[in-house]
């Protein structure tokens, strides 16, 4: 199993996304890259999580590989609709690896109707025992990050269930490319599928509904916006196209738990992973 030394051993730059002493978010093989956003390899310390470290809903699943020195544990993260607390839990693993998943992503994985995994935590051995052993495996005898990396791609790309829903991409890229701003009647009328079956589409496929997966990609693009100090509020509502700083500030709210401004004031504390879309 690797060390927090082998994460300067790998030498693949064109993977590497973010890397420090104790982390290395690496990109996954370009055949993936519809399903994977990306592999985070941690060795968790309070410095890079801290007590309250929140990671931000993403609509999107995950598994989770984590050894505490004896064992290792494969854990499935169904599509996140809103932000939970992983600082607390930083003292425990002294390794995490974890497959981040695009919207719909694990669906092509597990083809298993996302709705029913929303906001869940379960074992992946309750899932799939065979990929979750394969999984272990990978990591347990990988002595190196690229080997480690290597195997997860192979090991994910045999295993997926299903391929990419051709239509739903393309209503994803219509909501990417209006940040989230668009009407489902609008989403409905452009893909020919009425309210009804896009919203069913979304829920077998994202976990949540047209609706909610558009307000989420909405407020992922004021976290860019809140980055900049000179931005006010009222000038990321508007540029957002939320019709006044109090639905902005709602909606905000609703998806992430806190306002805007305490977003601002402590985002050091939050995970986002804007790589997803």
């Amino acid at each position: 199993m690797i060390s927090k030394k082998d994460i300067h051993m790998f030498r693949e730059s064109r993977r590497i996304l973010l890397k420090s002493n104790e982390y290395i978010c690496l990109s996954p093989h370009s055949n993936l890259r519809e399903y994977i956003s990306n592999y985070n390899i941690t060795f968790p310390t309070k410095a890079i999580m801290p007590t309250g470290f929140t990671i931000m809903p993403s609509g999107c699943g995950s598994l989770t590989v984590s050894s505490d020195g004896k064992n290792l544990f494969v854990d499935l993260d169904g599509p996140t609709m809103k932000p939970y607390i992983v600082g607390s839990q930083a003292d425990q693993p002294e390794m995490i690896v974890d497959i981040e998943f695009k919207p719909a992503g694990l669906y092509a994985l597990i083809g298993i109707n996302q709705s029913e995994l929303t906001d869940e935590k379960i074992s992946f051995e309750t899932v799939n025992p065979v990929l979750s052993k394969l999984i272990s495996n990978a990591v347990e005898k990988a002595d190196s990050v690229l080997e480690l990396v290597t195997s997860l791609d192979i090991l994910l790309f045999k295993s997926m269930y299903t391929i990419y829903h051709p239509q739903l991409k393309l209503i994803f890229q219509n909501i990417f490319d209006c940040a989230g701003n668009v009407s489902i009647k609008s989403l409905s009328e452009e893909s020919h599928y009425s309210e009804r079956q896009l919203n069913r589409l979304f829920k077998e496929h994202v976990g949540v509904s047209g609706k909610s997966f558009s307000r989420l990609i909405r407020i992922y693009n004021t976290f860019r916006l809140l980055k900049k100090s000179k931005n006010s509020l009222t000038f990321i509502s508007d540029v957002t196209g939320y019709h006044d700083l109090s639905h902005f500030i709602r909606d905000f709210r609703l998806v992430c738990g806190i306002t805007p401004q305490d977003y601002r004031n402590n985002m050091s504390d939050f995970y986002i992973n804007s790589t997803k879309f």
